[in-house]
């Protein structure tokens, strides 16, 4: 899927008459094959000509900004960026704020007395703006979608297959590092019949689980992923699901070194995480701003110096491609939901929404960004038995 609706509303126009600053974003553009006012889906339609100084001097963060302001619009946003990550415009980024994150970034910005902001700013939006754009499992993660016509099918898909990487049975103990809204731990439980303790900071997204997996044999902790240290025995398994972005390179190692030591012998820890193709120290300014704040995505270079010497890799596989077509799906489902949501958030968070959403869809079809799936023992086994779909 590429465009969310059809074209005859978007006729060719001619547009402002263009400031003399303006040639320089022009021929950016052009580069990625992108033109301003033009007859493509993924062409740009600028409304206020204040658009062209400000994205020169504040880089990505004015671009999401004169956005979410209505300065400019294009019909297939997606596919925009798309062309312009594959183009390498992404890394024009402006200049200080990029110097200011990563002068954060010095900081352990994703310490415990500071790990709560994502949750409050972010995961505890509301509950119903999730439910809207979700499936019925509520999986806030890359789905898979091999042989799935459905968002649900999809999601499913990719629960069973994060249970058998993990050769989950009946009876073994789990340990859960941001359990989310409980999806993970409800199939889990109901479908492989595990006992699961799931760590997570979000309150909303805690209250919601604790309800969706009533009669099963797992418990929510309302707590910081490090707290799980104080669990009493070893677990069996080990799974983290779209919690790694969140944690910040100054902890990879904690996170790995509390993986080794909760592990009993033989254990499996299996990894899903967001990454990218370079290794950085902070997020892009927008989103850090307005969505994921002191976010990062891991490298491979970052997580694997990270759990050297400590953890072994069974497994490493990129579904990547799938996390275009998921986002895809939660932008129908968000457009779908929109009515019963806009008096409570308003058109700016639209345009924000929706932005956030076709970027990211953006960035996975230009592979700018990768979705992982890491299989890893503590180097104890004699084989590990490989799961391909």
């Amino acid at each position: 899927m590429r465009q969310a609706t059809a074209l005859h509303d978007w006729p060719h126009q001619a547009g402002p008459t263009l400031p003399k600053d303006a040639n320089r974003i022009v021929g950016l553009l052009a580069a990625a094959g992108i033109q301003l006012n033009g007859r493509n889906p993924w062409d740009l339609r600028v409304h206020d000509n204040r658009f062209f100084e400000r994205v020169l001097t504040e880089g990505s963060l004015g671009l999401g900004e004169s956005y979410m302001d209505g300065w400019w619009d294009v019909h297939a946003l997606d596919e925009f960026f798309a062309r312009a990550k594959r183009a390498g415009l992404h890394k024009l980024a402006g200049h200080w704020d990029s110097l200011w994150l990563i002068f954060k970034s010095l900081w352990n910005l994703q310490s415990q007395r500071l790990a709560n902001r994502v949750a409050r700013e972010h995961y505890d939006l509301g509950n119903d703006l999730f439910e809207a754009m979700l499936d019925s499992r509520m999986q806030y993660s890359c789905a898979y979608w091999n042989g799935a016509a459905t968002l649900d099918e999809a999601q499913r898909n990719k629960l069973d297959l994060i249970c058998r990487k993990l050769h989950l049975s009946r009876g073994m103990r789990l340990l859960e590092l941001g359990g989310g809204f409980g999806g993970f731990a409800q199939f889990a439980a109901a479908e492989y019949g595990c006992h699961i303790v799931s760590y997570n900071i979000s309150s909303q997204q805690v209250a919601f689980a604790r309800q969706f997996c009533q009669d099963l044999h797992v418990r929510f902790e309302l707590k910081d992923y490090r707290d799980a240290r104080f669990e009493p025995g070893l677990f069996d398994r080990i799974v983290s699901i779209g919690f790694c972005e969140h944690i910040g390179y100054k902890n990879y190692r904690t996170l790995f070194e509390l993986a080794e030591e909760k592990l009993a012998p033989r254990g499996l820890f299996l990894l899903h995480t967001i990454g990218g193709n370079a290794s950085y120290t902070h997020t892009d300014p927008w989103i850090d701003r307005y969505i994921f704040p002191n976010g990062m995505l891991p490298s491979i270079a970052q997580l694997g110096h990270a759990m050297e010497d400590i953890l072994v890799v069974e497994d490493w596989h990129n579904l990547g491609p799938d996390y275009d077509q998921t986002l895809m799906a939660w932008r129908s489902n968000f457009d779908r939901g929109w009515p019963r949501l806009r008096h409570k958030y308003g058109d700016r968070f639209y345009r924000m929404w929706t932005y956030y959403l076709l970027a990211s869809a953006g960035s996975f079809r230009a592979r700018t960004q990768q979705l992982w799936q890491i299989v890893i023992s503590k180097g104890d086994l004699d084989r590990y038995a490989r799961v391909c779909s």
